[in-house]
């Protein structure tokens, strides 16, 4: 005779009907997170570059960035994936940008090194992905005719500076060390189109900053009183590309083959061979290619379109934290550690085999033995 299955008690009777919608839920759930679609690729990148730029296109030099953009390296990358590549150019440089990034406007930023500071102090979050343009000089330049013979004939002198870009620092910096302060100059903000106008016309008595001011000595305009070429590497600016904090989840993919891309462009960039190529390339920008020549002077272009954010990029982002603090440019402290995500440049060297082809420098900026090492994981702000 079968055994009969035994009666279910009223406890059993009880466990059996909840187990059945409960696995019926559960059963439901997974079919849909099947049937769900993986979030979509972004419809455009918009990468915002804080410099008006030339050209046509518009591009700008200086930085392997331009190399991208002016062989549209990023645009074939995605070629084919529905991703559109825009690039906006900021005549009001980093604190344009950084409105920009507090809008969502734009999903990347390339900027500089303390108007990065000055949005993150104000609450951007964004996460500091690759070094694009480091080492940076400064120039102060006068009238052909001027008598300013040096940093210490400024005092009570009208002088333009571009405020809330990183050359801005570096120049109160340059004044501190000239035993001059800010208050001691009758300073004038200009961006870097209005200081030329201003300077040939007598409007200003000097002007702080970049490679701009070759094309105007060249033209007989001008002269270079005052280099940080070749001094305390404390008195050069750096430059990065920066991410949004919330663009990260969920386009992780577009983000390595954007940093893989600028990775590639700064390999190509530091090849000494391609020192006059790259020279032409940046010239499209409209700066002229003797500019580029004088600013690169005696200087590998390894050094300076290193991508590694090593312990000198680290240092001079801290530095700068604590000099616009000084000077109230910023009213909070804010870290710098956290906010280096190095995940994407770790994968991009080792899948390109560049893991020990630039040298990692030390926080002084001189170069340090043994390959350089990078953290994996991401620096959470």
């Amino acid at each position: 005779m079968p055994l009969r299955s035994r009666p279910l008690t009223a406890l059993s009777r009880a466990l059996h009907h909840l187990r059945r919608p409960a696995a019926l839920l559960a059963a439901a759930c997974s079919a849909l997170a099947l049937a769900t679609p993986a979030q979509a690729a972004p419809d455009v990148i918009r990468i915002g570059v804080a410099t008006a730029g030339g050209g046509d296109p518009i591009t700008w030099g200086g930085s392997p960035g331009g190399v991208v953009r002016a062989n549209q390296w990023l645009e074939k990358a995605f070629e084919g994936s529905g991703t559109r590549v825009e690039w906006l150019f900021f005549k009001g440089a980093g604190p344009a940008v950084n409105e920009a990034l507090s809008n969502k406007q734009i999903d990347f930023a390339y900027q500089g090194d303390l108007p990065q500071i000055v949005g993150r102090a104000n609450g951007l979050k964004t996460r500091l992905l690759v070094a694009s343009g480091v080492r940076n000089n400064l120039y102060l330049v006068v009238p052909k005719d001027s008598p300013i013979q040096s940093i210490a004939d400024l005092r009570d002198k009208k002088v333009s500076i571009f405020r809330g870009t990183n050359g801005h620092l570096v120049a109160i910096n340059v004044l501190a060390a000239n035993h001059l302060a800010e208050r001691d100059i009758k300073g004038v903000n200009l961006d870097t189109g209005s200081a030329q106008a201003a300077l040939v016309s007598s409007g200003v008595d000097a002007a702080f900053g970049g490679i701009e001011w070759f094309k105007v000595r060249d033209q007989g305009l001008a002269r270079i009183v005052y280099s940080t070429q070749g001094k305390d590497l404390a008195y050069t600016r750096q430059a990065s590309l920066l991410v949004r904090e919330d663009f990260v989840a969920g386009n992780e993919a577009e983000i390595q083959k954007v940093v893989d891309v600028f990775v590639r462009a700064a390999r190509w960039s530091s090849d000494e061979a391609n020192r006059d190529a790259l020279f032409d390339i940046w010239a499209r920008s409209g700066v002229p290619k003797a500019s580029w020549v004088a600013e690169f002077e005696n200087q590998p272009l390894a050094q300076r379109n290193s991508p590694l954010i090593d312990d000198f990029v680290k240092a001079r982002y801290k530095a700068v934290v604590q000099d616009a603090l000084k000077l109230k440019l910023i009213r909070r402290e804010v870290s710098v550690d956290d906010w280096f995500d190095t995940r994407f440049l770790a994968r991009a060297l080792k899948e390109q085999g560049l893991e020990n082809y630039w040298t990692p420098a030390d926080a002084k900026g001189q170069p340090v033995g043994g390959a350089q090492r990078l953290a994996t994981t991401a620096a959470r702000p």
